[in-house]
């Protein structure tokens, strides 16, 4: 249980570090952009 919480936190920190970016910044808008896609589509 221990080492997942560590995990989990490594997982955020790299997010929040992607979301400083410009290019990782990108990288999410597309990703959101695509679920909304999937969305309209359904």
């Amino acid at each position: 249980m221990h080492t997942g919480t560590k995990r989990k936190k490594m997982k955020k920190s790299g997010f929040l570090s992607r979301m400083r970016k410009k290019s990782g910044k990108r990288i999410i808008n597309t990703k959101r952009k695509k679920k909304r896609f999937q969305i309209n589509l359904s």
